[in-house]
């Protein structure tokens, strides 16, 4: 015999409140300024849950109400703000040589930046380390304590499953600290949000790059080893694991055969070329001890260098088949090229993009990142501020969220 339908919970008066006060919060975490009945508008809510709403929301914190200014006829309209200023949130960019931490306030806005080296860590805890004192040198420049911080968006070059786990199946990827979210949260008393870069970095572009408005997305990180993030229909692709995006198959596609990202592609044949005597070319005037950077590759190539500009076809054709291979398996409408090279990348893009036309009758639209190497710290931010609109009513201001 079937069993009856569960019984739905009871709506209480405390269950209503709070979702009355969560449209309206949602309402002026995207608008500036609403006045009352915007709200009443926006919200469907009556006029008098809006303004008892919006009192509740005022005593906690997350609303400020501005002076209604002056109107010619009958009372002013109350007018409500999102207090921007009622915590801040930190964006962490952990790369493979390089740590960045952004402080933002609750618009997302940039309070302040720092960053540290990490070339020469040689332990997963070394890293948190860097990690911890690139954290401290930001919230100083903020003059931003540690209970003013409701959390913490971290990108990190490895999957990661959802239960906010590295995934450490891959040498590179044990580079990172295996319980690097819960160091951090003992370290400064906020919650971490542990997620892969490219995936950040897909959050980043769509809410401040090039992919705005574009939900289906792709978005390669292309410097020293290409990975990605895979967005469909606004949603951020995962995988079982975490894994969802991961480009270690490059290693099976005819004329790409590893995951090597375009600045080290550049920087390797760009040495070689200066190591070989009977190859004339403008590099070997700029290089360093015999080493190239991908930097100086663009720009040989800019100023006509044939050797170069030989090297910057052989990345086109090879970011072409991957973008294509790309293409084909999740047919996306833009695929960014992002990252600390994506600046120099635009000039691959009239010969990638006749490259891509052969490989696919289907090829996306081709764009560089205008975020540079602030991508994955973007998206971080962008994720951390996430995590507070949905969880806002939950945390306390002005001391550290349980």
């Amino acid at each position: 015999m079937a069993k009856p339908p569960a019984t739905p919970p009871t709506a209480t008066p405390t269950m209503l409140r709070r979702v009355n006060a969560g449209k309206v919060l949602g309402v002026l975490t995207r608008a500036r300024v609403m006045t009352g009945t915007g709200l009443i508008e926006a919200t469907g809510l009556t006029r008098a849950t809006v303004h008892a709403v919006c009192n509740d929301l005022i005593s906690m914190g997350w609303v400020v109400e501005l002076d209604p200014g002056r109107t010619s006829v009958g009372r002013p309209s109350r007018r409500f703000e999102y207090n921007n200023r009622a915590g801040h949130v930190l964006g962490i960019d952990i790369g493979a040589s390089k740590t960045t931490v952004l402080v933002s306030d609750l618009r997302g806005e940039t309070v302040a930046k720092a960053g540290r080296s990490a070339a020469d860590v040689k332990t997963p805890g070394e890293r948190t380390e860097i990690v911890h004192e690139t954290v401290i040198e930001a919230l100083a420049s903020a003059g931003v304590s540690n209970d003013e911080v409701l959390v913490a968006g971290v990108g990190v070059a490895a999957p990661v499953d959802r239960e906010g786990k590295i995934l450490v199946d891959d040498e590179f990827w044990r580079r990172f600290d295996g319980d690097l979210a819960k160091r951090l949260t003992e370290l400064h008393g906020w919650p971490v949000l542990l997620e892969n870069d490219a995936n950040l970095a897909t959050l980043g572009e769509h809410w401040r790059g090039e992919a705005r408005n574009v939900d289906d997305l792709v978005v390669l990180l292309a410097g020293e080893r290409f990975g990605s993030g895979l967005m469909d229909s606004g949603r951020l692709l995962h995988g079982s694991r975490g894994g969802a995006g991961e480009m270690v198959f490059l290693k099976l596609i005819e004329g790409v055969g590893d995951t090597h990202g375009i600045a080290r592609i550049a920087r390797e044949n760009g040495t070689a070329a200066v190591a070989d005597p009977s190859v004339e070319t403008s590099l070997r005037k700029l290089a360093d001890a015999g080493e190239v950077t991908a930097e100086q590759v663009f720009s040989a190539a800019a100023d006509g260098d044939e050797v170069a500009l030989g090297i910057l076809q052989d990345i086109a054709g090879r970011t072409a088949r991957v973008i294509a291979t790309v293409g084909i398996l999740f047919n996306p409408e833009l695929v960014v090229l992002g990252g600390a090279v994506a600046e120099a990348a635009a000039a691959l893009l009239p010969d990638l993009e006749k490259q891509l036309a052969g490989y696919t009758s289907t090829p996306p639209r081709v764009a560089v990142s205008s975020l540079g190497d602030a991508i994955v710290s973007v998206g971080a931010v962008r994720h951390a501020l996430n995590y507070v609109e949905q969880h806002a009513l939950d945390l306390e201001l002005g001391s550290r969220p349980s």
